[in-house]
């Protein structure tokens, strides 16, 4: 129950619904503001409030939500229920747009993804709930495409009639015009018409302006004359029937786009209820928008709602008077539960120091949260659900009814302990005033017992003494002071719970410059002791104030100590975090140097044949890279770090060693090859003969010697160690006699193993024959990284005898491809290269020739 029935007036949510209505965007949601309904149930209020704060958040997160054409159709479609009735041309571009703004709501809501296999969305929200089941009309929107253009206008497509009908409209118009022109460009020759006059339209037919003086030079009917007489609009005799033969094509296509309407609204008329009941979604959101674009205003927020009555709010805030003045917050408390709290707060303290705003306060925000709207509380409040409100509050008194202010006061006091209960707020400004004090405090203090018995809540001011000690003596009521600030004379506008409040009658008097003496024998009127207690009670108030802020410091400080460790805390995560990943990153670089070497050591081997490297040497690095992989698997993630550090260490130790030796074995090859090619330059100078079988052969640019097992023609067939190759004669030269050049360590290997490659040289051979792949994709990298892996890939390829590759590098700005270009130009083993074939990647890749 709601008391009085101006009640919402009283606490000002009239106010509040007219701001609501104002942020509604069409009378769909207007029409749903003045519905809002007072609700006693904790589930409805609680699915209200997670609306407005999905709708927040969505706001909040995303700038996408459907708010365009919040049209109200609904009196339309009520009217076309009744049979040979249609939609006007307006009405239904307004339908399109808004069922549009539906379809895109509902899509929005319940997007596909989230729906499972059964087309059923688990744990849905709010909004999603309140989509379900809505109805939209996609084909309804297609089919209105197809009659109206994106202005709103019946398009000439809409039908092949309304299409032939304008057409010919157009074809008389246009024979108008011109007969027209004509007739006015003769009449202007002769003087009859001014030079800068033009055709009008008047009554919808084409006329011309000419002096009435003049009007009979002009065959024709006058259709109008002009305010001053000065002017006449004749219409030519040549046009009267053109212009007649208008009007009917204009007759004919109303006539036709009354029919087409007629037609399509046919087609909406069986789904009328369910549009109706797509609208009222949309009011439904339109609503909520403004529901939320309000909290937005207010800074208020959605609580959770218990289903019991309780009231724990932390810095409530009035949103009316907020608007206007700076407001203080309140932290108001009606929980049994508190120590400092109970069923009834009593209020006292100075006039003008915000008791009856702390009273509408509490009235106005817990009728607007069981209304289903935010509201302005700190995010600490505890919020619960009330049965009954009710309010008496004197804001409406006059000289008119002074008389029956203090009957009108009883009779609020009747009905509100005829309905109270324990789920009954009840607010009472100014409680037993209008009658003779003692005996108006005398009937308060009786009707507060009846309430306290029947279990209601309530938020009570007054002035009263006896309500004050009443508080001190009865369990479940509570004292509350309104501060006042003594030294500067001025309320503070603070509710502090545990302790009565002054009138300060006293200082406020000789405040506003009352005389002493007058002052002086009202403190004697009512005697010392009642002088004295009131200046205990203010000091009472004073010093409850003073460690009222002491405890908020402590308390602020301790929030910032336990911040502080807080932080302290997440900063040793941090490093902790960043140390793992130091020491993740570090086994990664090792990692990646374990990789560079063994791929490095794997082409050495690969290249045997070339470089002939000796079986200890190989064995060797073998064996320094197998101590390298287990230096490296020895490193722990979770070790010590000094422990760590020794490692890498070691690692970076043995690095340096391994390429010094690299370096070294650089240079000797590098001496070796130069003397080997001076003795080739000497033998190919000497030895011009043609290639025979049993010759020894190298293929041109390469060091690998073979003996030639047999000529077919222009190709020969070459054993190179274990393979037997074919090329052409043209690749190939005599090898330089081994006693003309010296032996490198390569060759003495190849002597001290009868050219035969070991083992792991033919594993290697065979597997890269069966893992090699003729496609190299260097899409992505680097100038330097596509050559070098370029330079790998030929080298494979030429080692496995293929005859043709390809070089996927893109197209681009044609950077990498001439690069790679540039780089195959000068191998003496690439016998051609060019652009693939346009069907198959064109110039983006390179075709070569071995």
């Amino acid at each position: 129950m709601i008391y009085p029935q101006n009640f919402e007036d009283k606490i000002g949510f009239n106010e509040i619904k007219a701001m609501l209505r104002q942020l509604c965007l069409s009378t769909l949601g207007k029409g749903e503001v003045e519905k809002i309904e007072f609700s006693t149930n904790a589930t409805q209020v609680n699915t209200w409030l997670d609306q407005i704060r999905e709708f927040r958040h969505i706001q909040e997160q995303k700038d996408d939500f459907p708010m365009t054409f919040f049209i109200d159709c609904r009196e339309a479609l009520l009217r076309i229920r009744i049979a040979n009735t249609h939609l006007e041309e307006d009405e239904l571009f307004d339908l399109r747009r808004s069922l549009d703004t539906i379809n895109h709501i509902v899509a929005y809501l319940q997007p596909e993804e989230d729906m499972d296999e059964d087309g059923i969305i688990p744990n849905r929200t709010a909004l999603q709930e309140l989509a379900d089941g809505v109805a939209t009309f996609p084909n309804l929107v297609q089919q209105i495409d197809q009659i109206l253009d994106k202005f709103g206008h019946i398009r000439d497509t809409a039908s092949p009639t309304l299409h032939d009908i304008r057409r010919e409209l157009a074809r008389v118009e246009g024979s108008i015009s011109r007969t027209l022109s004509n007739i006015l460009r003769t009449a202007q020759m002769e003087g009859v018409v001014d030079k800068d006059a033009a055709p009008t339209m008047r009554d919808g037919r084409l006329v011309i302006p000419v002096a009435p003086g003049l009007k009979r030079k002009i065959s024709g009917i006058v259709h109008d004359e002009s305010a001053t007489g000065r002017t006449v609009y004749i219409e030519p005799t040549q046009v009267v029937e053109a212009n007649n033969r208008i009007r009917e094509l204009e007759n004919e296509e109303r006539q036709e786009i009354i029919r087409i309407l007629t037609k399509f609204t046919e087609k909406v008329r069986p789904h009328v209820a369910e549009l109706l009941d797509s609208y009222r979604f949309l009011a439904q959101i339109d609503l909520i928008q403004a529901k939320a674009s309000l909290a937005n205003q207010m800074k208020a927020f959605e609580p959770e709602v218990k289903s019991e009555p309780i009231i724990d709010w932390i810095k409530a805030r009035h949103p009316l008077l907020e608007r206007t003045k700076k407001v203080i917050p309140l932290d108001i408390t009606l929980n049994v539960e508190h120590q400092n709290s109970g069923r009834i707060l009593i209020i006292s303290g100075p006039n003008a120091g915000g008791k009856s705003v702390c009273l509408k306060t509490v009235g106005l925000l817990q009728y607007m949260l069981q209304s289903g709207l935010s509201i302005p509380l700190g995010e600490r409040s505890t919020t619960g659900i009330f049965h009954d409100i009710m309010i008496d509050i004197g804001d409406e008194q006059s000289l008119e009814n002074d008389l029956s202010t203090y009957s009108s006061h009883l009779l609020n006091m009747k009905n509100m302990m005829k309905q109270a209960s324990n789920r009954t707020l009840i607010l009472i400004d100014e409680f037993g005033t209008g009658t003779e004090p003692q005996i108006g405090g005398a009937i308060a203090e009786s009707v507060l017992t009846r309430l306290l018995n029947e279990g209601a809540w309530g938020v009570i001011t007054t002035h009263y003494q006896n309500l004050k000690h009443f508080a001190d003596n009865h369990e479940g009521v509570v004292n509350g002071a309104m501060l006042y600030d003594r030294h500067e004379m001025r309320p503070l506008f603070q509710l502090a719970i545990g302790r009565p409040g002054s009138s300060f009658a006293i200082e406020i008097a000789r405040k506003i410059g009352l005389p002493e003496d007058v002052i002086k024998e009202a403190s004697d009127i009512v005697g010392a002791d009642y002088i004295q207690s009131d200046k205990y009670l203010q000091d009472i108030v004073r010093d409850k104030r003073y460690w009222e802020g002491k405890r908020q410091t402590i308390h602020q400080r301790e929030k910032d100590m336990e911040k502080t460790i807080a932080n302290y805390e997440k900063e040793i995560e941090q490093l902790q975090k960043q140390r793992k990943e130091i020491l993740a990153k570090a086994r990664q670089e090792a990692n990646e140097l374990l990789k560079e070497s063994n791929r490095r050591i794997e082409n050495a081997i690969k290249e045997i044949r070339e470089k002939e490297a000796e079986k200890n040497e190989t064995r060797r690095i073998r064996q320094e890279l197998k101590e390298f992989e287990e230096n490296i698997n020895e490193i722990d993630v979770k070790a010590n770090d000094d422990a760590i550090a020794r490692k890498i260490e070691q690692i970076k130790a043995r690095k340096e060693r391994h390429e010094k030796r690299k370096k070294e074995k650089a240079e000797n090859e590098k001496r070796a090859s130069e003397a080997l090619r001076n003795a080739v330059n000497k033998s190919s100078a000497t030895n011009n003969s043609p290639i025979a079988v049993g010759d020894k052969v190298r293929v041109k640019g390469l060091t690998t010697v073979g003996t030639v097992e047999s000529i077919a023609g222009a190709m020969a067939t070459v054993i190179f160690g274990d393979m037997r190759s074919k090329m052409r004669l043209n690749r190939l030269e005599h090898a330089p006699a081994a006693a003309e050049a010296p032996k490198t360590e390569q060759q003495r290997l190849q002597e001290s193993l009868g050219y035969k490659m070991s083992r792991t040289t033919r594993d290697t051979m065979d597997d890269h024959r069966k893992n090699f792949h003729q496609d190299l994709d260097v899409r992505g990298m680097r100038g330097d990284e596509a050559l070098n892996a370029v330079q790998y890939f030929i080298d494979d390829a030429i080692l496995v005898g293929m005859s043709r590759v390809r070089i996927l590098h893109g197209k681009g700005n044609g950077i990498l491809r001439q690069l790679i270009r540039q780089y195959l130009s000068g191998i003496p083993n690439v016998t051609h290269y060019a652009d693939e074939h346009v069907q198959f990647g064109g110039a983006g890749i390179t075709v070569v020739d071995l």
